[in-house]
């Protein structure tokens, strides 16, 4: 019998792609399930950036391509991290990656020894945990609740720092909660980090596009922490391209280095045709974005608009990404049919098979008393999603 590896039999599954999974498979024995766990865009990729992926495949960018990507593609997104968010990065400070979550990874890896700790804010993204778990880290979760907007405090930051601490990994706009930290926030925190030199932080501004609260800030835009800050980004959300797979980071030029270095032994580089149409994507006026941007704000206000009518459900008002993530505890020890609600889990299977609606629980969010619900979906499809949770929550007592 052939025995796996203790570090894959340590790895939980992507709770996402597992509920994911699981809809299709129901809807593929005929009921009509609709899913709303994925974060998936419901747009097309702009006709511009298909373009260019055309062009490139005429012109023949077909060939390898660098590691860390065409030093053009390179320039561009440091062009685009001047204009944007005002951060500095020279083109040897880029990495580019087959997706965000790559580059990530990549991040981790080159930095978290065994026993190393991570700070992780909860609620947090499902990859974050299971990355620093293959690189043998601990990671140290710290609560944000419903009540502070899922966001967590200077103080809480400073008394989770230990000698042992390597690393903090977070996103603004968060997936799962929606939340943005405002520039004032981010620099508390920042006056923390500072005291904290050896501590890396990976600021995830994936979402930062699809933000309802004005502009976006970025962590790296204070002096003091700059070197200290990894900022991921990446094409899927905003550009609708979670297909193409391209993630990129801007940090110092050490762990550029180490990224390169550690990518190229797993993938090399990501898909040169990607990289040709991202160039596109870099230079294109935001602007662009604001069709996508309004009908997902509108979205999102009808989404809360529904969960709000519905007794027992607790929501914030999440200022960015496409996610809403209410407290379902109050359902917690109710039932219907026999069928008792313990957790998040048994809600969401619940709903699963009394709704026929696909949800992710909380737990995988490190939030075990709420539920991910993505409105990446069309108004019609979101409104017969909040009739069918209504009927089904109202069954519970």
């Amino acid at each position: 019998m052939i025995q796996l590896s203790d570090r894959i039999n340590s790895m939980e599954e992507s709770a996402t792609i597992a509920m994911s999974r699981k809809s299709r498979e129901l809807k593929a024995s005929g009921k009509d399930i609709i899913s709303l766990s994925l974060g998936e865009p419901d747009f097309f990729t702009p006709q511009f950036i298909k373009d260019a992926a055309l062009e490139a495949m005429n012109k023949n960018f077909t060939m390898y391509t660098p590691v860390a990507g065409y030093d053009d593609l390179r320039e561009s997104i440091a062009f685009k991290f001047k204009r944007d968010n005002g951060l500095e990065y020279s083109k040897d400070q880029i990495v580019v990656s087959t997706g965000a979550k790559q580059s990530i990874a990549n991040v981790v890896l080159s930095i978290i020894n065994p026993g190393d700790e991570v700070i992780i804010p909860a609620p947090y993204w499902v990859s974050y945990l299971e990355i620093v778990k293959i690189a043998e880290g601990n990671s140290v979760v710290i609560p944000a609740t419903i009540d502070s907007d899922f966001k967590i405090t200077a103080a809480q930051l400073k008394k989770a720092i230990t000698p042992k601490t390597r690393m903090m990994i977070f996103s603004t706009p968060c997936n799962p909660t929606g939340s943005v930290y405002s520039k004032q926030e981010l620099f508390e925190l920042a006056q923390v980090l500072k005291e904290h030199p050896q501590l890396v932080v990976i600021s995830d501004e994936i979402y930062e596009h699809i933000n309802f609260s004005g502009h976006h800030e970025s962590l790296a835009q204070f002096p003091e922490v700059y070197n200290q800050v990894v900022t991921v980004n990446g094409l899927s959300k905003a550009w609708a391209m979670t297909g193409w797979r391209l993630g990129y980071i801007g940090a110092s030029k050490e762990i550029a280095s180490a990224c390169d270095k550690m990518q190229g032994q797993f993938t090399s580089a990501t898909c040169s045709i990607t990289q040709r149409a991202a160039i596109a994507a870099m230079h294109a006026d935001p602007a662009v974005l604001n069709d996508m941007i309004t009908a997902f704000h509108q979205r999102r206000d009808l989404v809360l608009e529904k969960l709000n009518e519905m007794e027992g459900v607790q929501v914030n008002i999440p200022e960015g990404a496409f996610y809403v993530f209410p407290d379902i505890s109050y359902f917690f020890g109710k039932s219907y049919n026999g069928k008792v609600i313990k957790d998040s889990n048994d809600l969401c299977l619940y709903l699963l098979d009394e709704a026929l609606v696909a949800l992710v629980l909380g737990d995988a969010f490190g939030d075990p008393n709420c539920i991910r619900i993505s409105y990446a979906a069309a108004e019609e499809t979101l409104l017969e999603v909040m009739r069918r949770i209504k009927v089904a929550l109202a069954k519970l007592s």
